[in-house]
């Protein structure tokens, strides 16, 4: 079997509301999506977290896996991927990115040429009802959707998931650059969930040191499960673990540093942005041997999160939820997406490969949407709040 042909193709899936983050509004998001066709008729599909790496396939790994065995995945990386200590003295690893977003398709191919579903390539399931939590952030209105801008509205916002699809696992965003309106807030939502709802925060490295000290003693007798990127870097969030035993988890998969720091506790990562899904299994193996936790990461369409459920399946140490936004997901480019969950858990796909396969309508709708309105911008509101990095004065 060789590769004959690699499609690219960009896409827009706004969310039904606009949330608020560090970087401003964030509407949606702009992915590639990959097709790897082989002669034997079989296509892969993949999906990178950003369309800029669909690019970086384009010029440079499409033509570098043009007649490669798409089974011998060693031999399409080493094609596509620098040694690591050249991608380490030139600092530019968007190459390994753009491979692990179509290394996804290989696996998908994978599958479907031994008629297997992808958990079972990875040695069978120890699990097949895959957590996930419910999402929650301070949202705009737009177009009958969103309008959750105080700590009420969150609060009621989270019973309402809670009562229509069972969940009882909630992460979220409380970024308005106001950590009081943070404490406020999460004192309603443990209020009204009770104690055994879980709540994870994030605040996308919005604080400083000195604040985050002064938060979390704050949010500590709330039972938070975990609170994402308090701090800017792993050095402040080693200095804040001394003040606090809330749980710290990062998207950045430096690995050696948290070991040497002990900070932070665990990772967050997408696949691709791991290097594929070998890369990404070799790295939960390191995360469990150094005592780090791992989940999956959120804002990906369904091939991405197909990977996430499959990989998830197969691996004892995902046991905490991953992160989700498909609620607020308007569309999906495969059949029957997005995924959503009930009662906390989404079913691992049972066909071969990944087991999803393209819509060819909602694919054609998003991609003239990116087509007709470019990438979807995350770092600039004119009405953005003012994000506070030092403890406010009263």
């Amino acid at each position: 079997m060789k590769i004959t042909n690699i499609r690219v193709t960009h896409v827009n899936l706004p969310f039904d509301a606009p949330f608020w983050w560090t970087g401003g509004l964030y509407p949606g998001a702009s992915k590639s999506i990959i097709e790897v066709e082989t002669d034997e008729g079989v296509v892969g599909l993949g999906e990178a977290p950003w369309y800029h790496f669909g690019e970086v396939i384009k010029a440079e790994i499409a033509p570098a896996l043009i007649g490669a065995d798409p089974l011998d995945l060693a031999d399409c990386e080493a094609r596509c991927v620098p040694p690591w200590q050249i991608t380490a003295n030139t600092g530019e690893g968007a190459a390994s990115v753009a491979f692990g977003a179509v290394e996804l398709a290989l696996w998908d191919i994978k599958g479907k040429v031994f008629g297997q579903q992808l958990y079972k390539l990875l040695g069978g399931a120890v699990r097949k009802d895959i957590k996930f939590s419910e999402y929650f952030s301070f949202r705009p209105e737009h177009n009958g959707a969103g309008g959750e801008m105080s700590a009420e509205a969150i609060r009621d916002y989270c019973l309402k998931m809670r009562e229509e699809h069972g969940s009882s696992i909630f992460e979220g965003k409380l970024i308005l650059g106001d950590p009081e309106l943070e404490i406020r807030t999460v004192r309603l939502l443990r209020e009204a969930l009770g104690e055994k709802a879980e709540i994870k925060l994030d605040s996308n490295m919005q604080y400083s040191l000195t604040t985050a000290r002064w938060l979390l003693r704050e949010l500590e007798p709330f039972n938070i499960r975990n609170y994402e990127d308090p701090v800017a870097t792993f050095e402040e969030m080693a200095a804040l673990r001394q003040h606090s035993i809330i749980p710290f988890s990062t998207h950045v998969p430096d690995l050696k540093r948290a070991v040497a720091l002990g900070a932070p506790d665990n990772f967050v990562c997408n696949f691709a942005a791991l290097g594929g899904i070998s890369r990404s299994l070799k790295f939960i193996a390191a995360c469990e041997a150094m005592g780090k936790g791992f989940w999956c990461y959120s804002n990906d369409l369904g091939i991405m999160t197909a990977a996430y459920l499959h990989v998830s399946a197969a691996t004892p140490l995902i046991s905490e939820a991953s992160q989700s936004l498909f609620r607020w997901q308007i569309g999906d480019v495969i059949r029957d997406g997005p995924f959503r969950q009930t009662n906390d858990v989404v079913r691992v796909p049972e066909g071969p490969g990944l087991g999803v396969e393209l819509d060819p309508v909602e694919f054609r709708r998003w991609a003239k949407l990116f087509e007709d309105e470019g990438p979807m911008s995350h770092f600039h509101d004119p009405a953005r709040p003012t994000h506070h990095r030092t403890l406010p004065l009263y």
